[in-house]
């Protein structure tokens, strides 16, 4: 049975919120830094998640 696709909810996925502990604390443990440094990458290069991907991995001592 495929799923229903009128049922959407209300998450972007595309975006981290630096609000919640959770998200921000996955993004940093998936990128090996610290959620302070994610929390600074927010504020430095907003909170689309591929951009802030791609500022993890040019972090010095990563």
């Amino acid at each position: 049975m495929a799923d229903d696709k009128s049922k959407r909810d209300f998450r972007d996925r595309s975006r981290i919120s630096a609000e919640d502990d959770y998200e921000v604390n996955y993004f940093a443990l998936k990128n090996n830094i610290t959620p302070e440094q994610v929390r600074e990458l927010i504020r430095k290069h907003g909170n689309n998640r591929a951009t802030l991907t791609e500022a993890a991995k040019a972090l010095p001592g990563r």
